[in-house]
């Protein structure tokens, strides 16, 4: 049993902060690199091929992540299974929580992506893709649908490796993969003239590296988690299963409301022309970096609160989210600093198309709100996750999601006829929703409870 419990990090033992922040930093690292791996199409394509192939990057980039919701979401949830498990000593659970995570997702991902390229005509005029940008969109989504099974599977492994507080290896793995797509990005698109269709297909290529070496790392550790790999394994246990829907479906949903928001107001936005395009291009890659932070400090803080939660250990939990909230707030005061004093080098960073960076400006305060929106979030997502609670979620997924997003993008860019900046306000108020949700659930929830 020891031996099968060494790539176990106990998180409910010793100082909270540095515990918390040596957990976090290497999924800062792997967070960071995997916002770069996605900014670099961003930049390549907006210096070489201008502002149709940003906003196609920028099209089928949102749609991929809506394709993801369920990897995001069930990956999630099985973390934060296997985490309570660590916390309440069992190992049995763990391995039939891993192969059912395995079949079942890896089983989906081929199933989205096949229905996905069958509709992939009509998604890319549902979403109003200009004119300009509609072939360069199309070879961005096909290619990239085509190695949606990478993406599901490395997040599986990240998931299981998490969940038994490892977070270094999550990051080697997705470092690599970084790596190799920044330079087959140079490589196809400045010297191949592959225009788009390179830059998708270095995403491809890195996220298959990706996986393929978290996959082989596990199997040559096997004996150390307890999953042996043999086919029997990965047979769906019907109780790991049921945990797994019960908390999978609900973060699930959640990801996928706010994938789905975001490509209503890519729609809105495309009407206008493909300059605007470009700039929601800009926009979603700059949050996604200031997201950075968020993630990171909620997978370690869902991990955190999952274990001591198991084990019982109430007063960690409140210790734990406090810091994350110092540490955010701290970040967003930061990256708000540079948005105020160097507009000019964060814009211009994407493109050097003079019709883009003449209205970049219109950016500048939603993106700061969003800043501090992500902040709260982290806070208000490690309490929720980590507690398993599968009918929060999916009402975090609902209001924030749906209600709020849609309806505050509408209200200023339709009603006050605040156009696209309306639609990035809306956005970016959005985000302060699951703080209202998740301080709501800590001041009168039942979080204390072992069970969800």
């Amino acid at each position: 049993m020891e031996r099968r419990q060494s790539m176990v990090r106990d998180m409910t033992a010793g100082p909270v902060v540095p515990l918390l922040i040596r957990f976090a930093f290497p999924l800062f690292v792997s967070n960071a690199l995997q916002a770069v791996y996605n900014l670099v199409d961003m930049v390549v394509v907006g210096n070489y091929i201008g502002k149709a192939g940003m906003s196609a990057v920028s099209i089928g980039g949102d749609l991929l992540h809506l394709l993801t919701f369920v990897a995001m979401g069930f990956c999630s949830a099985g973390q934060v299974i296997i985490a309570r498990a660590v916390g309440e000593k069992r190992p049995e659970d763990i391995q039939k929580t891993i192969g059912t995570m395995f079949t079942f997702l890896l089983a989906v991902s081929a199933g989205i992506a096949l229905v996905c390229y069958l509709l992939r005509f009509p998604l890319l005029r549902v979403l109003n893709t200009p004119a300009a940008a509609f072939d360069y969109a199309m070879d961005y989504l096909v290619t990239c649908v085509c190695g949606l099974v990478f993406i599901y599977g490395y997040n599986i492994v990240s998931a299981i490796l998490r969940g038994m507080g490892d977070s270094k290896r999550p990051f080697l793995f997705i470092a690599v993969a970084a790596v190799l797509n920044m330079a087959l990005d140079v490589l196809f698109v400045k010297y191949g003239h592959m225009e788009v269709f390179g830059a998708a297909l270095a995403t491809v290529i890195g996220q298959g590296v990706s996986f393929l070496l978290s996959l082989v790392y596990l199997y040559r550790r096997r004996e150390s988690f307890g999953f042996d790999f043999n086919p029997a394994s990965f047979r769906i246990d019907g109780p790991a299963f049921r945990r797994l829907l019960a908390l999978g479906i609900p973060m699930a949903i959640q990801s996928a409301a706010v994938h789905f928001s975001k490509l209503v107001l890519m729609s809105w936005i495309n009407r206008f022309d493909v300059t605007y395009s470009a700039l929601a291009g800009i926009f979603n890659k700059v949050n996604t970096m200031c997201g950075v932070i968020s993630q990171s400090f909620t997978t370690a803080g869902s991990t955190m609160v999952g274990q001591n939660l198991g084990a019982r250990k109430y007063g960690r939990v409140n210790r734990t989210l406090l810091t994350i909230l110092l540490i955010g707030l701290g970040f967003a005061a930061a990256f708000t600093a540079v948005m105020l004093l160097w507009p000019e080098g964060v814009y211009g960073m994407f493109t050097p198309d003079r019709d883009v960076l003449s209205v970049a400006a219109v950016l500048t305060v939603p993106i700061i709100l969003n800043f501090f929106g992500s902040a709260t979030r982290s806070v208000a997502f490690s309490l929720i996750n980590g507690s398993g609670q599968a009918k929060l979620n999916l009402a975090v997924a609902i209001i924030d999601g749906m209600i709020s997003r849609i309806g505050l993008a509408a209200l200023f860019g339709f009603w006050l006829r605040w156009d696209c900046y309306g639609f990035w306000m809306g956005d970016a108020l959005a985000g302060f929703m699951p703080l209202v949700i998740g301080s709501a659930f800590y001041l009168f929830g039942n979080w204390r409870a072992k069970e969800a």
